[in-house]
């Protein structure tokens, strides 16, 4: 070990440090999902202090939040807030992912016997650069707040790498991040930290908390006196302020902890100035080092040898020994209090109102319904509403039905509460308009073995939501019954109709077994149980049985996909002119293309057809492609061509290793190919 580790004299900062990026690595590797089997552990967004400050900011703008953010983000964020008024940026020191990669860089650095680069305190160079995180701030939260999405995920490092890359980024923005991360933070001392990190930009200005409180305070009382000021106004002003406060004061003094100096045992021997990850020149300070860059890491005070550093306590007796548990204490203090108090209560995502108010001819307010005779119902385990884009969908669906008049949902809990007028509409009527009939495959049946399948119904209460069927038929799939498929219609209770082999005997008990389970206990890849609560109630099984054809049954749960397309052509006239490819070839010789497999009706399969549609539409001669089921009953891709297009190129262009993606006319890339066809396939006459 060197001898100016601090490993053993600052040994608490490094336990919660690596043991905060144990635990991410843990909740979102595979044995995770096995030790933490609940689907919130395993989200990399789950405890993001950084994404609860932006929604926090979007519910204010616009009285929802964005994405999938509850208020434990929230309440995460607020808390981080006042940890940094009260005593300072202890998430930056401990808690941040990113922040100990870059204390792990450093030593890295030693290790090697690179050169660093110092860049000091208060310079130029080092002026210039903090302007960085302050514009990364007003882009973020003015991306966030108007489009509801967290603008953050397109670019975040820890994002990016907890989700392998795959998550909701921008590819581009991500490996930059991550490049400035990794080779930065080589090469200076909390690069990220220090230039680049949004979060620490809004932490350093939260340590100015007076002047912010003036900052929003005067935009208050402005808005009272009826002067409008939008808000990315206010944003940028808080930016700005924030910036200039840090380059020109860059010394906060209204803070609980210091890390505080004793000028008689100090001999300005500088080596708490070459531990600092942050580079301060804390031989300048008297008395506290109230430098806006100290997370009270604590590196300077376990460096010093005369022991003239201490944080914010006394030095002599026994509180010496607590100096170094203090911040530590705090932050995690902090971090459980954010949690459990967010997990107290829940913002609804969305709160909206419609059809309530109207303005007449002299913009004065008409209300079309008397607001007291509304009243809110419940609707619980909704699933399918679990995000701001679902519920704003969710209300689109409402908006349809006569007496609805407002929606508040919940993504956290997956409820909803319906504004209604029961004199128009009552409670089952929205139930029944909103319910909507789905089908669910549970096992593939043999054609060929199995010339029919047997229909029993039953009865559930509790399915309100899309997804409701999905979980009672992977239940079932779980018994290992030859249960094939499962049907929703609407009714009170909801019916269900249950598809299996007719050899399969179920009865009651074991019904009201599978549906009456409250968690959906599903194996993950790579060992483990995802644990999903479910909400639903067996009511009766219906009497008697019934059959079904298998060519029926298997058209029935058949989800396809069609596109056709549509091409540009020359008239006569030398004029140019778009028609249905559909329409242009009628009467010519058509063929189809068909590539069969049963692994085509995988959704990782369904989600690429729509990229290999737009491929194969930029060739002329191809009219249309589908997902259907041929006459052996196995699903396949059906191109559908005409000359000039031949069977060959078609087969050349979906084995391509890149397609042609056109998202806009002016944005055409090549791509990797999302889909691969190791056999050709079968070619054949197209017949109406």
């Amino acid at each position: 070990m060197a001898k100016n580790s601090t490993l053993k004299t600052n040994w608490p900062k490094y336990l919660l440090q690596w043991g905060v990026l144990i635990a991410l690595g843990l909740f979102l590797s595979p044995l995770g999902a096995k030790l933490f089997p609940s689907a919130e552990a395993a989200s990399p967004e789950t405890y993001c202090p950084m994404g609860g400050l932006e929604a926090f900011a979007t519910y204010l703008v616009r009285g929802s939040l964005p994405c999938s953010m509850t208020t434990v983000q929230i309440v995460m964020g607020l808390f981080l807030a006042a940890a940094v008024v009260l005593f300072s940026k202890l998430f930056c020191a401990f808690l941040c992912p990113v922040g100990s990669v870059e204390d792990l860089l450093i030593k890295l650095r030693k290790a090697i016997h690179l050169k660093s680069i110092t860049v000091p305190e208060g310079s130029a160079a080092d002026k210039v650069l903090r302007i960085f995180k302050y514009g990364l701030v007003f882009w973020i939260f003015y991306m966030t707040m108007n489009a509801s999405e967290l603008f953050c995920k397109n670019l975040d490092p820890y994002y990016a790498v907890a989700t392998g890359f795959k998550g909701e980024i921008t590819l581009w923005m991500s490996i930059t991040t991550v490049t400035l991360v990794v080779l930065g933070g080589l090469l200076v001392n909390r690069f990220w930290c220090r230039y680049i990190c949004p979060l620490g930009a809004i932490s350093n200005s939260f340590k100015f908390w007076i002047w912010m409180v003036v900052l929003f305070g005067g935009y208050y009382v402005l808005t009272l006196a009826g002067v409008s000021i939008a808000w990315p106004w206010l944003l940028g002003a808080f930016c700005l302020l924030g910036y200039l406060l840090e380059i020109i004061s860059g010394k906060p003094r209204l803070q609980a902890l210091h890390v505080m100096k004793n000028e008689s045992l100090c001999n300005k021997c500088g080596a708490c100035e070459l531990s600092c990850p942050y580079s301060i020149a804390i031989s300048e300070y008297n008395g506290k080092v109230n430098s806006v860059d100290c997370t009270l890491c604590g590196e300077c005070v376990a460096t010093c040898r005369r022991d003239a550093l201490y944080v914010g306590v006394t030095r002599r007796g026994r509180r010496r020994f607590f100096t170094k548990w203090i911040a530590p204490i705090i932050a995690l203090g902090v971090l459980a209090a954010g949690y459990f108090i967010g997990k107290k209560f829940e913002l609804p995502t969305i709160n909206e109102k419609w059809g309530i108010e109207a303005y007449d001819a002299d913009s004065n307010i008409v209300n079309l319904v008397d607001p007291a005779s509304l009243v809110y119902f419940d609707m619980h385990d909704m699933k399918s509403v679990k995000c701001f884009g679902s519920s704003m969908a969710f209300k689109a669906r409402l908006e349809k039905i006569a007496g609805t008049h407002g929606v508040k949902t919940y993504v956290g809990s997956h409820r909803v509460s319906i504004l209604y007028d029961p004199a128009v509409v009552t409670e089952d009527e929205i139930k029944e308009k909103i319910f909507v009939p789905s089908h669910f495959r549970i096992n593939s049946p043999d054609p060929k073995a199995l010339p029919k399948l047997k229909v029993q119904t039953i009865r559930v209460e509790k399915m309100y939501d899309k997804l409701s069927l999905n979980y009672l038929g992977l239940q079932m799939r779980l018994t290992g019954k030859a249960v094939y498929g499962v049907e929703s219609m609407y009714d009170c209770p909801v019916i269900v109709k249950v598809y299996m082999d007719p050899a399969e005997t179920l009865d009651k008990d074991w019904y009201k077994e599978v549906v009456d389970k409250k968690t959906l206990d599903m194996p993950v890849h790579g060992g483990g149980v995802k644990q999903t609560p479910v909400d639903l109630e067996f009511v009766r099984v219906e009497p008697g049985e019934s059959y079904i054809g298998i060519s029926e049954y298997l058209h029935m749960m058949f989800d396809g996909f069609s596109a056709k397309f549509n091409g540009s052509y020359t008239a006569a006239d030398g004029s140019s002119y778009v028609e249905k490819r559909e329409a242009h070839y009628e009467g010519a010789a058509q063929y189809i293309y068909e590539v069969a497999s049963q692994d085509y009706e995988k959704p990782i399969i369904k989600k690429a057809l729509p990229y290999l549609s737009n491929w194969l539409s930029s060739a002329e001669g191809v009219i249309s492609l589908e997902l259907a089921l041929n006459k052996e009953l196995v699903p396949s891709i059906q191109v559908r061509y005409a000359a000039p297009m031949t069977a060959e190129k078609i087969w050349e262009m979906m084995t391509s290793p890149t397609w042609k993606i056109t998202y806009k006319a002016d944005d055409v890339r090549e791509e990797s190919a999302r889909m691969s066809f190791p056999t050709p396939g079968i070619k054949y006459p197209y017949e109406k």
